[in-house]
């Protein structure tokens, strides 16, 4: 993989990291509680964190979000979500969201493809979940 790739995935965890950070640091309990909420959501519960997160993952392909498909793409690979479960989430997105979803399904694909080849950036995990 080139630098130039790597440096993206870094890049991409550097400023998330650093932008949640900077949102929490003012004094809005509104963005406070939804940050919150969304950490609490992804915990083990009824559902496992694997499930939960390409659960996220999935909805994130369908809403075509592509931040919030390379947190869960990265979220995904640290819990332990392999390749095979990965393109299983893929498919089910792509049925539900249809052609429309391909370009976030290449680009997440990418986004794994960075993360397996590099491993150290898969530890993206401030935290706060926080897309």
């Amino acid at each position: 993989m080139s630098a130039d790739k790597k440096d993206r995935v870094a890049e991409f965890t550097a400023f998330r990291q650093r932008m949640n950070e900077r949102i929490l640091a003012e004094d809005n309990q509104v963005v406070r509680r939804f940050f919150a909420l969304d950490t609490q959501t992804y915990r083990a519960g009824a559902l496992d964190v694997k499930t939960k997160e390409l659960m996220g993952l999935s909805a994130s392909m369908v809403l075509r979000c592509d931040d919030c498909i390379a947190y869960h793409v990265a979220q995904c690979k640290q819990v332990g979500v392999t390749r095979e479960e990965l393109f299983e989430a893929f498919s089910v997105s792509l049925v539900v969201g249809g052609s429309i979803v391909i370009p976030h399904l290449r680009r997440a694909v990418d986004f794994l493809d960075q993360l397996e080849a590099g491993e150290a950036t898969a530890s993206a995990t401030p935290p706060e979940h926080g897309h």
